[in-house]
């Protein structure tokens, strides 16, 4: 029996995005003045957060939906919701 690494994984999961996101970023202020670290950017493992210049881009559309952004967010500042019924990550077993 293989053992399949982390990117042969996630190589089988797909993805239905809606045309709306389901990751807010609150206060873009917030994160270029009080989040030098920009976490977000590291503990997401679908690397969804993206500092750009000085706003941070959200590509939800490859969103895994674990939730680690609305609880690793140090100053609470992502407002995460599950996606519109029919739309997310679909995970393909084998």
């Amino acid at each position: 029996m293989s053992t399949k690494t982390i990117e042969e994984k996630q190589y089988l999961t797909r993805f239905k995005a809606d045309t709306k996101s389901h990751l807010t970023i609150l206060d873009h202020e917030i994160c270029r003045e009080t989040c030098p670290d920009k976490i977000c950017t590291i503990f997401c493992p679908a690397e969804v957060y993206k500092w750009e210049g000085t706003r941070m881009q959200v590509g939800y559309e490859g969103c895994h939906e674990c939730g680690s952004c609305r609880i690793g967010c140090p100053q609470q500042n992502i407002q995460w919701e599950y996606p519109k019924g029919g739309h997310g990550i679909v995970f393909r077993l084998a």
